[in-house]
């Protein structure tokens, strides 16, 4: 196992080199000149050759890139253009709110997904099975701001059982933390709830034709041992790559949640950097962003030994 870990992680090094090489390149496939962009329109072409200076624009491109690399190799991911706080200290100041909302959501969907498609696998073509999955298309059809919006003025102005905006840190007390979070974790879960959901149902429903499931039934084993021991545990590959997948979807969705409920995390950072270009920070969270991705694909893979063993690297 540790062998195949290492290799893993290895393997994970072009890809990364590959992001990053992106990630530096946007100051140049962004339109415009940057430095004009950000000195405004009323700026004189001195100001901009100076800001082009400051940013390096007036070197030529591979040796930024292996600057830049360098910078990212030591930890270091640029200044602030317009904070002029090291990039790393902002993430700093952001990175709770994000990894709340995300994790609040991912545990969220795993716990109403999964259980939604075993049940409607399980109902297969009864009308449970058709209210899951008509469910399951509403929430994948649905942007994330308009149930984001809805859910607000319901529970929180209309309601008041919930917050309309803000984050309470973790260090304010539990509860207080998670009821921040409740509304922000149910608007962004639901379309991840929709695709768990959708996959399990499609999973289950192979695994539940096969043999040993029908020598199971025939042996008078239960349902619940059948459907959540025997069926759900071979039907799990499907159901961890999706959950994995789904980062992407969460990372891409608390952008938007953060600027629905006013959430100080990452998501509205980025924004916010996209707004002023301020190119060091967007590069440094996108950059952040992608590795997170490359982790959690890398977990998918290793928990894939466990779910199954008939699974070898």
């Amino acid at each position: 196992m540790t062998r195949v870990i290492l290799r893993r992680i290895l393997s994970t090094i072009p890809v990364m080199a590959v992001v990053a090489l992106f990630v530096f390149s946007l100051l140049y496939i962004a339109p415009g000149d940057p430095a004009a962009v950000i000195a405004g329109d009323q700026a004189s072409p001195e100001d901009v050759e100076r800001i082009r200076q400051s940013l390096g624009l007036d070197r030529p491109y591979l040796v930024r890139f292996a600057e830049w690399s360098f910078q990212i190799l030591r930890g270091d991911l640029g200044t602030s253009i317009f904070t002029n706080l090291p990039v790393t200290t902002m993430i700093g100041q952001r990175i709770e709110p994000t990894l709340s909302l995300m994790g609040v959501t991912l545990v969220i969907a795993v716990v109403v997904a999964v259980p939604m498609g075993v049940v409607a696998a399980w109902k297969a073509n009864t009308w449970i099975d058709r209210s899951a999955m008509a469910f399951a298309v509403f929430g994948f059809s649905t942007p994330v701001f308009v149930v984001g919006y809805l859910i607000a003025y319901i529970f929180a102005l209309k309601l008041g059982w919930f917050p309309v905006q803000g984050y309470t840190p973790l260090s304010s007390g539990p509860w207080l933390w998670l009821r921040s979070l409740i509304l922000p974790s149910v608007s962004l879960a639901l379309v991840y709830i929709a695709l768990i959901a959708r996959i399990t149902r499609a999973s289950m429903l192979d695994v539940l034709s096969q043999d040993y499931v029908r020598t199971a039934k025939a042996k008078g084993v239960g349902q619940r041992t059948i459907l959540f021991v025997h069926a759900l545990k071979n039907a799990a590959v499907p159901i961890v790559t999706v959950i994995g997948i789904g980062v992407a979807l969460l990372i891409g969705g608390a952008v938007v949640t953060e600027s629905v409920f006013a959430l100080p995390g990452l998501g509205r950072l980025v924004v916010d950097a996209i707004l002023r270009r301020d190119y060091p920070v967007i590069q440094g969270i996108v950059l952040l962003f992608s590795f997170v991705y490359v982790l959690v694909n890398l977990a998918v893979d290793l928990v894939y030994t466990l779910v199954d063993p008939r699974i070898r690297y």
